[in-house]
């Protein structure tokens, strides 16, 4: 075990940390701003680097490629929206009707298992060769760091609106939301709408990095997103603030893939690395539950004066 392999390996931690961060953002406005547990993202994150790597190489720019790519992931998730709002099917199973769905559109999309794309032919937007020895405004790390920040602007803005401040009331108590005239049908769709297009968005700068997009570049996609949630909340419980609470996510994100990569330089076999994802993301869930049912808080006994009429 070399520890300047370990180091050498640092920049290219963060930049997936980040770059997964927007998925962990998207994963969070499901599961904590609304409440529901989305499985959509496990299919649009593939289908939002599907669609940025065929935008690009049938000849459109970064830009419009990465616009389209959100586009398509936003539509995925009002097929998730309509799915659980219009048609009475439970959250989580219309997620996994629309990621299955979404395996097949992927498919045709690509129009095969995989597509690549050559940083020396296209203009991308993040490279994994843009991590070392590039000029300081090319470097992938400095690029997604400020989407981040422009993202996290965005929605701390968005969700301080009158239509943000309905999805914040319909993830708290759906029927004291209806009770106000909030439409919690449609905002929950665009809840789903959002995060799927962020998520999407994530892909497509995902494909670009790893210089190309997969039919399965998505699986296990809501695991590291629930572990970057959660590990975020976690360090950083002390961050109140909605725009700090999303950076932690993303910090969070950025955490999970350092300990991913400490995890691979200690020798630890490849194929257990789903697995300990999955033990982390079950014990971070169960320890509120596990916390309050055997280790509860004491009581604070108070004196009652008792005063005679």
């Amino acid at each position: 075990m070399n520890f300047l392999n370990l180091l050498n390996a640092m920049p290219g931690a963060c930049a997936q940390g980040l770059i997964w961060g927007i998925t962990a953002i998207g994963i969070y406005i499901t599961y904590k701003v609304l409440d529901i547990a989305d499985l959509t993202v496990d299919g649009s994150l593939g289908t939002g680097g599907a669609v940025c790597i065929m935008m690009m190489m049938s000849g459109h720019n970064v830009y419009v490629s990465m616009l389209v790519a959100i586009l398509a992931g936003m539509l995925t998730g009002l097929v998730t929206g309509i799915f659980h709002t219009f048609m009475g099917i439970p959250a989580i199973l219309a997620g996994i009707l629309t990621q299955l769905g979404l395996y097949s559109v992927n498919l045709k999309i690509m129009g095969k298992s995989n597509q690549a794309i050559n940083v020396d032919k296209y203009s991308l937007m993040v490279s994994l060769r843009y991590i070392k020895n590039v000029p300081i405004f090319k470097n992938t790390i400095l690029i997604v760091a400020i989407v981040i920040a422009i993202l996290i602007a965005i929605l701390y803005w968005f969700f301080g609106t009158e239509l943000g401040s309905s999805l914040r009331a319909t993830g708290c108590n759906a029927g004291m939301a209806r009770a106000q005239g909030i439409n919690t049908d449609f905002a929950k769709v665009l809840g789903l709408m959002i995060s799927n297009g962020l998520v999407a968005l994530s892909g497509s700068l995902l494909a670009q990095y790893q210089g190309f997009a997969d039919i399965n570049m998505g699986r296990g996609c809501i695991v590291i997103g629930l572990a970057a949630v959660i590990i975020g909340e976690a360090v950083f419980s002390f961050f109140h603030n909605f725009s700090l609470k999303l950076l932690a996510v993303t910090l969070g994100s950025i955490i999970y893939y350092i300990v991913y990569n400490v995890v691979i330089w200690l020798g630890i076999d490849a194929d257990l690395l789903k697995l300990l994802s999955a033990v982390v993301v079950a014990i971070f869930l169960a320890t509120p539950y596990l916390r309050s049912k055997y280790m509860p808080k004491k009581s604070v006994k108070k004196n009652v004066v008792e005063e005679g009429v």
